[in-house]
This record gives C-alpha cells, structure tokens and sequence, in this order.
C-alpha cells in the first residue's frame, strides 16, 4: 500500500522499497496552464555543477541513462526513469520541479501529485493543491537525496521567477536568444527544384517512424518522443556560458543609458575597453531586480566593504566607473539562501526556518527573532517544572517563544555560530545554554548534573529524541571529538555529546590563583565515558 506523505515528510528509499530501479511521476495541471516539468541533478553543495544532469525536454537524458524522462504516461503530466545504483558518486540529490510556461500562477493548479512507483506498484505519493500556493511560477516538489543512504523528501515549497530564477538558484546559467543572422552565402545559381522522385499521391500517409523500445522496469509503456520543436518553448533555456555583449558607445553626460538591443541581457553593456585580463564581465542582474544603475557623476562605484572595487586596478583616480561595480554588486554576497530545505542556514550566525514546510511549529528562545516573512504567529511557551527549576537553580530560566504560521523565521542570538543538526530517530543531549531553536516534533526533557563547584550548583542539559532538527549555538567553531576512557572536558566548554554517553563529576583542578580575588581558574571538569562511536562537542570559549 502506498505512502501517503505531506509537505516535509522524508524517509529512506529502502524503507519505501527494496527497488533501486524506479518509476517517477508527476501529474499537475491546471485552465490554461502549460507546464515544464524538469529534474536537476546537483552536488553535494546543491548546485547544479555539471549541465548535463539538468534533464528538462531538450535534454531527456543522462550520460550514463541514470535518470531518463519518460514523458506522459499512465495518467501523469510527466515521467521519469531514475536508476539509483548507477547515479554517479558526484550527484547528491535529484530535485523534481514544475514551471509555468506562460502567464499565470501556481494558485491556479488543480489537485496534483508527485508519486514514486517500484515494480508497477505505487510506493509514495505526496499531493498538492493549487492553494499551497500564492503567485509563485514554479515549485520544487519532491527531492531525492543522499545522506548515507538514498532518501526521499516531500518538498513542496513554490518559487518566483519560474525556470530561469531556478536555474539560476541551482548555479545554472541561462543564455539569452541571440537574432538569426542574415546569411552571407554566396547568391544561389539557377537550377530546377529536385524532384527525384514523383509526389505523393493526395492524402497518402507520411513514411512510419521506427518505433521507440518502452522502458522494462514496471512503469507503464512509453509513446514514441514527439520530435524536437523547431521553435523552443518560452524560449526554451540551455546551460551555456553567459554570452559577451556586444559594446555600445557610453551614453552622453547627462542623459540616460540606451536600452540594449534585441539579443542582449539589460545591463551588461560593455564598457569601451575589454575588462582586465582574468576578470568575468559583468553578470546579469538577479531575475525579477532591475539592472543597477551607473554611478553619477563623481561618484565612487559601490562594492562590499573592505573590497576594491571589481574591475578597478590599483591607484585608478575616484570618479572612475569600473565594470561589475553597483548597487546589486555590492549586495549580490549577501542575498539570502534558498535551498528547498525547512532549516537553512544563511551564514554562520543567521538561520532560517521556514514554517511553511513540515506543518510543525519551531520552539526557539525568546528574543531570538531578527526578521520574519509571512504570516508567523509567535506565542510565551513555558518551559514548565524543568524550566522553573533551571531559573531557581541558575537565575537564568530558559524563555522560549512558539513560532507557528505560514513564512520564514530568522534567528540568530550575539552573533554566536549555529548548527543545525537533522535527528533520525537517534538522540543527542545539548547544555541547556547552547540551544537556540528546535522543531516542537521532537521529544524533549531537562537534565541535571550536580557537582560541587559548577557555577549555579548544576549543569542543566537538554535531551532531544526523535525526528526533526535543533539548532546549537556556539562561541567559535566547535570541534567533535570520539569518547575515549580518558575523555575530560571543561564544564563551560562542552556543547554537545551523544546520549550513549556517561557523564560524571571528575576531580576538582584548583590552581594557586585561585586563591586571589576575582579569579575562578578551572574549578570543574566532566568525564565522559561510552562504547566507541560516541562523540563530544567541545566550542573554544572560557568564562
């Protein structure tokens, strides 16, 4: 029988089937709505690093025929053939997504799906509506990814822009459609039109096409591939590096730029002279943003701080326009991270959780909150008996609000370094003052260890079980280290360690200085003790 999943569902592949040969399937539809249904294969950095694994109708195969496009069959808007033993080592997730090819937005889709099938018999399936979404063009819907295993993940999430934006997300470029070039062939010489051999009768039938072998893994036959259109699509995009503009004269003082020819991209006007030997010219604006301006007069170009200036050598005067130099340049480092993932992370000191995926509300300290987008409810969440007895214990009782709606939170505290760690069903146990955030799904409860000399009387720690994410903060980059039998670590430094693990109170280490006022020295030391394959966290701070 098979799985019915909701937005942010994962699971193994061999939890869902034995088979590594399967069929995927994707129906989506909706009045007056044309779709282009792709898949990207992309790195273990989630881009897409070799274009030969975007597998859209122009390109309905892999290399090595791992993932193959299939076409409409058997009810679906589109199909796929994704053998996953003959995936290379270099691609780490499939992504399946949908595009509008035309006006319109993805609230006007009928009830759609994207399903796995195993032997012709339906495994998984995850169904959508039209009313998930707002004025989105385009939406992941379900990804395979590689985390030791093969797994599958119900995305769902919409994406503005359409396929060129998505492209773009996964590190594709798209090239611009060039003007037909008048032909410079010499002029024809007089000749007879060919006629080797007499016309077809009237209404008589054009010569068979050979027919196409169906796929033999239990999906439903494949028709024969409709033959390449002479004119792409929604000007179909191919991967293909960014085209050179041609160069334009500047506009004169005071008056505005020209608007680029038919051909070329908005704002990549050459300058006069070719950029300097190793630079790119100037990238095309983001999908969806205008083109930067060009500086005023007696202006410096804009670059992020501490930089100079792309394009401009050492020892230019001010005043001097530089190519790749703006308002957009300058921000470009900074914009923010889409990943199709519930938790990503921005930076080291910045994540974002998105509510929409999942269903499941976000517990995360109050006062955690930098900015949100949506419509995000936030409510007081007591922390309870254990939360009480950690404020009498410490004077610092945990606070945490409930984040609940449909946006993205972002959350950072004093600039401390987060990581999000993914729980399968294992457990990990987190000091009470490392927690920043963590998905309400997972089970959670409050630990105490006493020991004479720990700042408060007690080390409170946080046990978390379960599936979902939680997210530690640290002061710096952590290190993790494995549980041996000498194993010690200081109390104000420890972050994290496995929940197999034992911890005890070692030896007090009192130092001379200790005995001078306004000096604590290393007063407490904890000693952990486990079967190999356990691990601590150890961040570089010292109270």
């Amino acid at each position: 029988m098979a799985r019915e999943f909701q937005r942010g569902h994962k699971a193994k592949i061999s939890d869902l089937t034995s088979g590594t040969d399967l069929y995927v399937g994707v129906q989506i539809a909706g009045p007056g709505l044309t779709f282009d249904i792709s898949c990207f294969g992309l790195d273990a950095n989630e881009q897409l690093s070799d274009d030969r694994y975007f597998i859209f109708f122009n390109q309905p195969k892999s290399p090595e025929e791992s993932i193959q496009l299939l076409g409409a069959q058997a009810g679906d808007t589109e199909s796929f053939r994704v053998t996953l033993d003959r995936i290379p080592a270099n691609i780490h997730k499939l992504s399946f997504t949908a595009t509008l090819d035309g006006a319109g937005q993805m609230s006007q889709v009928g009830p759609g799906y994207i399903r796995i099938v195993a032997g012709g018999e339906e495994v998984v399936k995850y169904a959508f509506t039209g009313s998930e979404f707002t004025t989105e063009r385009a939406v992941m819907l379900g990804d395979f990814y590689l985390k030791d295993v093969w797994r599958f993940a119900a995305v769902g999430q919409g994406f503005d822009g359409g396929l060129d934006a998505l492209l773009k997300n996964f590190g594709g470029e798209v090239a611009e459609e060039a003007p037909a070039a008048p032909s410079q062939g010499a002029a024809p010489s007089f000749a007879p039109p060919a006629q080797a051999s007499a016309p077809p009768a009237f209404g008589a039938p054009a010569a068979p096409q050979a027919p196409q072998p169906a796929p033999a893994f239990g999906a439903p036959a494949a028709p024969a591939p409709a033959p390449a259109p002479q004119q792409p699509m929604h000007a179909a995009p191919t991967i293909a590096a960014p085209m050179a503009p041609a160069p334009q004269a500047p506009a004169p003082y005071g008056q505005p730029p020209q608007q680029p020819q038919f051909g070329q991209v908005p704002g990549q006007g050459a300058p006069p002279a070719a950029p300097p030997y190793g630079q790119q010219p100037p990238a095309a604006p983001p999908f969806g943003q205008q083109p930067p301006a060009a500086p005023q007069f007696g202006q410096q170009p804009t670059a992020p701080f501490g930089q100079q200036p792309p394009g401009m050598p050492q020892g230019v005067p001010q005043g001097v326009p530089a190519g790749g130099a703006g308002l957009q340049a300058a921000l470009q480092p900074y914009k923010e991270t889409a990943t199709g993932q519930r938790w990503t992370s921005q930076n080291q000191q910045l994540m974002r959780v998105d509510l929409t995926m999942g269903g499941t509300p976000v517990l995360a300290r109050q006062g955690s909150m930098v900015m949100y987008q949506g419509k995000v409810d936030f409510g007081y969440k007591g922390a309870g008996f254990a939360g009480r007895m950690v404020g009498n214990a410490t004077g610092q009782e945990m606070q945490l609000m409930r984040c609940t709606g449909r946006g993205q939170v972002f959350l950072a505290e004093e600039g401390s370094h987060l990581h999000p760690i993914e729980l399968q069903g294992d457990g990990i146990c987190v000091s009470a003052e490392s927690v920043l955030a963590f998905d309400e799904s997972l089970q959670y409860e409050v630990r105490r260890i006493e020991g004479h000399g720990i700042p408060g009387g007690a080390l409170f720690t946080m046990q978390f079980q379960g599936t979902g994410t939680v997210v530690v903060k640290t002061h710096g980059v952590p290190v993790v280290l494995p549980v041996t039998p000498t194993t010690f670590a200081d109390c104000n430094a420890v972050v994290a360690w496995s929940s197999a693990s034992q911890v005890i109170i070692s030896s007090q280490v009192r130092l001379r200085r200790n005995a001078y006022p306004g000096h604590s020295g290393e007063t407490v030391n904890l000693q952990f003790r486990g079967a190999p394959g356990n691990f601590i966290v150890v961040q570089p701070y010292e109270v």
